[in-house]
């Protein structure tokens, strides 16, 4: 097995022998089949049909595909060469559903289009705003990436559907068994143990659900209606593209915020995939965030659902420390592939939410960690204690409070939208505030200095 010193099974630019590729790669594609549920949701809201959703979940499949892969290729000036791929995002959900409402798919393409315009045009001038991150902010936005994913990923290991769904003990069980395969096989596993933890703990749930829970023997009988190999149905609902200018300024600021979500999940993988950086390299970022709008844009012009880059797959990444970008290109790969064989694709999406959930808390946890790891890696003193305590008690309670914020004017409702992007707004806000003094003092020094030098 291929090894790079003491950080990596296989490092980012290593390519694992075929066998281990595809098997590494089939487990992050696990991982992307939880993104599946937002374009099934989006299309049961609609009340549209089976075959309208059939269509809607391959364009997505398609676009998080190709975007998984250009993101890992390095391409010149696209593409950030790390194992980041894309799913189907839930930042634009809320916002497609009300374009699709408004104006039907025509409309949803081309906010979908216009937010992935506004991200890759974000991208270039994102190394300017480099000040704006220092490690300690960094590790904030690492840790917030972790917090991010708490909800779907409790509502999974509890077996949740719905709001209202009862919480059954065994799903418990399942989800519980589930977690602690993956994480003993990490901790105590060796070698192919330790990289497939996440693999062997899921099939070894599904296993488990399938022995106790009948139901799970059921819902796989409807896969015999389905064909093995079908192209996409494109129906009346995606011809055309249309945009309302109205909505071209919510559009640009939820891309705004999508594409902060996405800079903190690129810089987490530079983090896991080249250690040995002392300070941020913003080229790979920026060339990332060029990909993400990208894939973005694509799903706009096809009719898919906007995509994003995945947390949870770059904390797996980071757990098992198997970080190389093919793993990436052969799960793009993978994902965009099974677009096309309905059979395949309805097994996976059967895999029991227990299983998904324990999947997902396992990936967080090292998210989260390694968050804290990053902001305490330096000295710490009372403005950084201000600076991280504001924003984590705004940022969290968009999620503990939703309903609150419903209530408040339109501008706070757009900034205060998740914990994620809220509490990276006002925490570059107030470490710029709260270090006023010291970038005057700088600017002071700097200014000394030049006048020093020119003897005026």
């Amino acid at each position: 097995m291929a090894k790079d010193g003491k950080h990596y099974e296989y490092s980012v630019n290593q390519v694992p022998p075929v066998g281990h590729l595809l098997v590494l790669s089939f487990q992050h594609v696990l991982l992307l089949f939880v993104s599946l549920a937002f374009p099934i949701l989006f299309a049961a809201q609609l009340n549209e049909s089976t075959e309208f959703a059939a269509t809607l979940l391959a364009f997505s499949m398609i676009a998080a595909g190709f975007g998984s892969i250009i993101q890992a290729l390095r391409l010149p000036f696209i593409g950030s060469g790390y194992l980041c791929p894309n799913v189907v995002g839930p930042s634009y959900f809320s916002l497609s559903l009300s374009a699709a409402w408004a104006g039907g798919i025509p409309l949803m393409r081309g906010m979908i289009i216009v937010a992935g315009l506004a991200e890759m045009a974000l991208a270039p001038v994102i190394e300017k705003l480099k000040r704006l991150f220092p490690t300690y902010i960094v590790g904030l936005v690492m840790l917030m990436i972790g917090i991010s994913i708490i909800k779907p990923a409790i509502a999974s290991f509890f077996g949740l559907a719905f709001r209202d769904d009862a919480i059954k003990g065994i799903d418990i069980f399942v989800g519980t068994f589930s977690l602690f395969v993956m994480v003993l096989a990490n901790v105590w596993g060796k070698g192919f143990v330790k990289m497939y933890c996440l693999l062997i703990g899921m099939l070894a749930g599904w296993i488990l659900a399938l022995i106790i829970l009948p139901e799970y023997w059921h819902s796989l009988a409807v896969v015999k209606d389905y064909p093995l190999f079908a192209l996409p149905v494109i129906g009346p609902q995606f011809s055309g593209i249309k945009f309302d200018f109205g909505m071209i300024l919510t559009v640009s600021i939820v891309a705004i915020i999508g594409s902060l979500k996405s800079f903190g999940n690129l810089l987490v993988a530079q983090k896991i995939s080249e250690p040995e950086l002392k300070e941020t390299n913003f080229v790979p970022i920026r060339n990332g965030l060029m990909a993400d709008g990208f894939s973005t844009l694509l799903a706009g012009l096809m009719g898919g659902m906007a995509v994003d880059t995945s947390s949870s797959n770059i904390g797996v990444a980071g757990a098992t420390k198997v970080v190389s970008r093919w793993i990436c290109v052969c799960a793009g790969v993978i994902f965009l592939a099974l677009a096309f064989f309905p059979k395949v694709l309805t097994v996976l999406t059967m895999i029991p939410k227990p299983v998904l959930g324990g999947a997902l808390i396992f990936a967080g946890s090292f998210m989260v960690c390694s968050g804290l790891e990053e902001m305490f890696s330096e000295a710490w003193n009372s403005r950084k204690t201000f600076v991280v305590g504001i924003s984590l008690f705004f940022g969290l309670s968009t999620g503990f409070l939703p309903g609150l914020y419903a209530r408040t004017p339109d501008f706070i409702q757009t900034l205060f939208t998740d914990p994620l992007s809220t509490t990276t707004i006002i925490a570059i806000i107030l470490n710029q505030i709260f270090n006023f003094d010291i970038m005057i003092e700088n600017l002071k020094n700097k200014a000394g200095l030049a006048r020093a030098r020119t003897g005026i």
